[in-house]
């Protein structure tokens, strides 16, 4: 697999190998999205294949029957091939976006295009210095609490650093919340607290 990467990075781009992405992003989207990443900084085209991936994403998100076709695995590879080439060609996109979709058709990992999208999004946060951190509630955040936390959590970003809150709500912990910020993950809900002490309990009985 490292090899044929290889061979996807030079296809994108003769001099790739000298840019050094923001993060490092492990298995096949990863890859993908590292490799064009590499391409698209050499091209000058980050962000332009940024917004075109994200119409691709949403395209293939509103319509079932594009998703259904090109995320099929069994799919005719050359006529795929064919068609992403006049699709790329037809609507202007960047070549390294085109390329991307190509080599994706070619390898056989087409149906894997949304997770390298999605994997490609964290490197452009990384790139801008955006610190993606996920916070799960039992309830919706008011104004002030969300202003509260994102002061504290100020505390674990670097100065140029800025932080992207991602909210969820889950009623299931029942009150606290669970934070996760770069690799780091703290559980400080309700939920986790009495399986604990539900835990404690047994093992003393």
């Amino acid at each position: 697999m490292a090899s044929r990467m290889g061979i996807i990075v030079r296809s994108m781009s003769s001099s790739a190998a000298a840019v050094k992405p923001p993060i490092q992003l492990f298995g096949l989207e990863g890859r993908y999205a590292t490799a064009l990443y590499t391409a698209a900084t050499k091209l000058k085209q980050l962000d332009s294949v940024e917004k075109e991936l994200v119409q691709i994403q949403n395209a293939i998100k509103d319509k079932p029957l594009l998703r259904a076709i090109i995320t099929s695995p069994i799919f005719n590879r050359t006529l795929l091939q064919t068609t992403l080439k006049d699709v790329g060609s037809s609507a202007k996109l960047s070549s390294a976006t085109t390329n991307l979709m190509v080599l994706l058709a070619e390898n056989g990992r087409f149906t894997k295009i949304d997770g390298v999208i999605n994997a490609f999004k964290q490197l452009m946060s990384a790139h801008r210095g955006e610190v993606v951190c996920e916070v799960t509630t039992a309830r919706a955040l008011s104004d002030g609490q969300r202003k509260e936390l994102q002061s504290a959590l100020r505390k674990f970003v670097k100065s140029n650093e800025t932080i992207q809150l991602k909210e969820k709500v889950d009623p299931n912990i029942i009150g606290g919340l669970v934070v996760s910020i770069g690799d780091k993950y703290v559980d400080m809900s309700v939920a986790s607290k009495i399986k604990k002490y539900k835990n404690l309990i047994e093992s003393v009985a």
